[in-house]
């Protein structure tokens, strides 16, 4: 079955970096689209970045535009986020999620998700 695994959460103070990564398998992997999202408490999941198959289109959220970036090794079926000058409104829990067809920001364009690493960021 199709399985998205997450790492490379943890707790960091305000300005410093983190590389989340997101291990693919199940799935031809070179042919999804890969989005990042997160979720803090209390709201709703929220669309971060995302990758074509290719890794030759990248989106991002306003939020996170020149802090965020998003690439993808088909060769390792792995998608990463790395987060640099992070800021305490980053704290969430951050999900990768693998898609098909139209659609790159709305949860109902990925098929599939994974469960998710934890991001704290303190001041």
């Amino acid at each position: 079955q199709v399985q998205l695994v997450e790492s490379g959460g943890g707790l960091v103070q305000a300005g410093d970096s983190l590389r989340l990564s997101c291990a693919a398998s199940g799935l031809t992997f070179s042919s999804y689209r890969m989005g990042w999202f997160r979720q803090a408490p209390g709201k709703e999941r929220e669309f971060v970045a995302a990758i074509n198959w290719s890794g030759g289109s990248t989106y991002y959220a306003d939020s996170v535009k020149g802090r965020f970036t998003i690439s993808r090794d088909n060769a390792k079926n792995t998608v990463y986020l790395q987060m640099n000058s992070l800021k305490p409104e980053d704290t969430a829990v951050y999900y990768c999620a693998a898609g098909l067809g139209p659609g790159r920001v709305s949860t109902t364009s990925y098929n599939f998700w994974g469960q998710g690493t934890q991001v704290t960021v303190s001041p």
